[in-house]
C-alpha cells in the first residue's frame, strides 16, 4: 500500500475585498445621510397633519425644551438675554424669518411670549416647527 503525501495549503483570508465593500458602505452613507445645521435638543415637537412644508434656509431659530429653557441658535440664553439677541441679529439680518421650535410640553404662554419680543424686534416673519 502506497502512502501518499498530500500538500495541505495554508489557511488564509483575503482583506482586500473586505476592505472594497466597506468601503463603498462608508461613501453609501456619507452620501445619503442627511446633515442638519442646528444642534441636536432633545425637543419633541408637537404633530400638524396640516402643516406645509418649511423652505426657510436662513433663519434664526429660537428653541424651547419642556424645562422653559430658551436657545438662540443652538445657545443656551436666559429669557430676559432673548430680547438683546435679537435685537443684534437684527442689525445683522433685516427681514430675516424667526423659526420657533418648541417641546410639545411647553406652555403656550412662553411661545406667545418668544413671538412678541420677536415683533418688537421687526421680526415679523415667524414659524413654528412641528413634526
Amino acid at each position: 500500500m502506497a502512502v501518499h503525501k498530500r500538500r495541505v495549503k495554508k489557511l488564509s483570508i483575503n482583506i482586500i475585498p473586505l476592505v472594497d465593500v466597506l468601503t463603498v458602505l462608508l461613501f453609501f452613507f456619507l452620501v445619503t445621510m442627511q446633515f442638519k445645521s442646528f444642534k441636536v435638543l432633545n425637543l419633541i415637537l408637537p404633530e400638524i397633519t396640516t402643516a406645509g412644508q418649511n423652505n426657510i434656509n436662513e433663519n434664526f431659530v429660537i428653541s424651547i425644551d419642556k424645562k422653559g429653557n430658551f436657545y438662540f441658535n443652538g445657545s443656551l440664553l436666559i429669557k430676559d438675554k432673548i430680547n438683546e439677541a435679537l435685537s443684534l441679529a437684527k442689525d445683522l439680518k433685516k427681514n430675516s424669518p424667526i423659526l420657533i421650535m418648541a417641546d410639545e410640553q411647553t406652555e403656550l404662554k412662553l411661545i406667545t411670549e418668544i413671538m412678541d419680543v420677536c415683533r418688537t424686534n421687526d421680526f415679523n416673519e415667524i414659524r413654528l416647527q412641528s413634526r
